[in-house]
């Protein structure tokens, strides 16, 4: 129907003529009420927010020396947040010349990405920057 003709039945029916899909050939156009539109427009979005996951980025710091009950617990720290469906970023803090020993450090994160289980991926490989070795792991 033609623009003007639909215009005019809009406004013998008190409603509003809406674009709703002006990228279509024609473009779509309707008959209704332009505030109710919006307003279920609104609410259909929030809705679409409430349902998306927030990815968050976890830490845990560790050190180069660290014992195994504390290796245990942080251990556990990193599959809790991945199991939760977030990132996590493995610190390793260096003191004094513990930063000429790198390769311990990667020792551990290497131990650390491989107790976790075979559903993480390594998004970030063990680098050092500065007195810190980083890693990055999300689940898959």
């Amino acid at each position: 129907m033609s623009v003007r003709d639909a215009v005019r039945r809009a406004f013998e029916e008190k409603l509003d003529l809406v674009e709703v899909a002006p990228n279509a050939r024609p473009p779509v156009c309707r008959i209704m009420d332009y505030g109710r539109y919006k307003y279920e427009q609104s609410k259909s979005e929030k809705e679409a927010k409430k349902k998306q996951k927030q990815i968050t980025v976890k830490e845990v710091k560790v050190r180069p020396n660290i014992d195994e009950h504390d290796y245990q617990v942080k251990l556990k720290n990193l599959r809790r947040f991945l199991a939760d469906g977030d990132k996590v970023k493995v610190t390793i803090m260096f003191r004094g010349r513990e930063v000429s020993h790198s390769e311990a450090g990667k020792k551990i994160l290497n131990r650390l990405a491989k107790d976790a289980g075979e559903d993480i991926t390594i998004e970030r490989k063990p680098k050092l920057e500065g007195r810190n070795m980083i890693m990055v792991l999300a689940p898959k």
